[in-house]
């Protein structure tokens, strides 16, 4: 991939999320609280998520290896917080999932196609793209107002994304031992005090924070394709929410996704 292509990938990639947060508005990706039928074939979730994540992880390796002969400690330290996010992902948390619901394969692979292309953007602008002298700054970048106040969302971000989760795991587990299926929860305690989607706030925040720490166009990319695709979802979880468990929204206050504020 030349500079050129690679620009009018970012290009591309600026005005599909724009479509996609259009579309999610109308169509409920069918998994999770909002499965439904007509996605095709399913599989489980635990093969589901390492299918779906482990790409990126692999791919932004690879990159790494064949293009990261010259790479600054700028993009070291990028590059490393990318990677212990998908490490988590891919690796981790398909096998903290609770219960045997299921993904469509179609699901699988649209979230496949979008972590290559995501890992050709953020591996490309990091080891290929940048202009020359971009992260040469080293230790005089990581001080700068931008990626300390980017470090700070990523970590708040990814710590929010983790006990989310984990609260939606121990939710699923007690309503199982108490013998209930396919039921929707909606967890105590953290974020679950102001949102029905703490988890997607997390994911937001996390990814807005690499934006701001990697301060470049890809980064503002993947920032802005995570809040096109987690906003309307948890905007179509809420309404799920409220007709489930109506008393509970109510009693809370909750909102969808941005404490106090949607």
């Amino acid at each position: 991939m030349n500079q050129d292509a690679f620009n009018w990938l970012l290009v591309i990639m600026t005005l599909s999320g724009a479509a996609v947060f259009a579309a999610l508005y109308f169509i409920d990706a069918g998994y999770g609280m909002l499965s439904s039928p007509g996605w095709g074939r399913k599989i489980p979730n635990k093969y589901g998520w390492f299918l779906m994540e482990a790409p990126v992880f692999v791919l932004m390796l690879l990159i790494w290896l064949l293009y990261g002969e010259g790479a600054t400690p700028v993009t070291l330290t990028l590059f490393t917080l990318f990677m212990i996010h998908y490490l988590h992902r891919a690796f981790i948390y398909p096998l903290l999932l609770v219960g045997n619901s299921k993904m469509p394969l179609s699901i699988v692979l649209m979230g496949c196609t979008f972590n290559v292309i995501n890992a050709a953007m953020q591996g490309g602008w990091l080891f290929i793209f940048a202009p020359d002298g971009y992260y040469h700054e080293g230790l005089k970048w990581l001080a700068t107002p931008q990626f300390i106040t980017g470090i700070l969302l990523f970590f708040t971000g990814m710590a929010i994304n983790i006990d989310s989760d984990r609260r939606l795991r121990k939710a699923r587990r007690e309503g199982t031992l108490r013998g209930e299926t396919g039921g929707h929860y909606i967890p105590e305690g953290g974020l679950f005090r102001q949102v029905t989607s703490a988890n997607y706030f997390g994911e937001i925040v996390e990814w807005t924070g690499f934006a701001l720490m990697s301060w470049s166009v890809p980064g503002a990319i993947f920032a802005w394709w995570t809040f096109a695709n987690l906003v309307p979802r948890a905007a179509s979880t809420f309404r799920k929410h409220k007709a489930v468990n109506p008393a509970i929204i109510e009693e809370r206050r909750l909102k969808r996704v941005f404490p106090f504020i949607y």
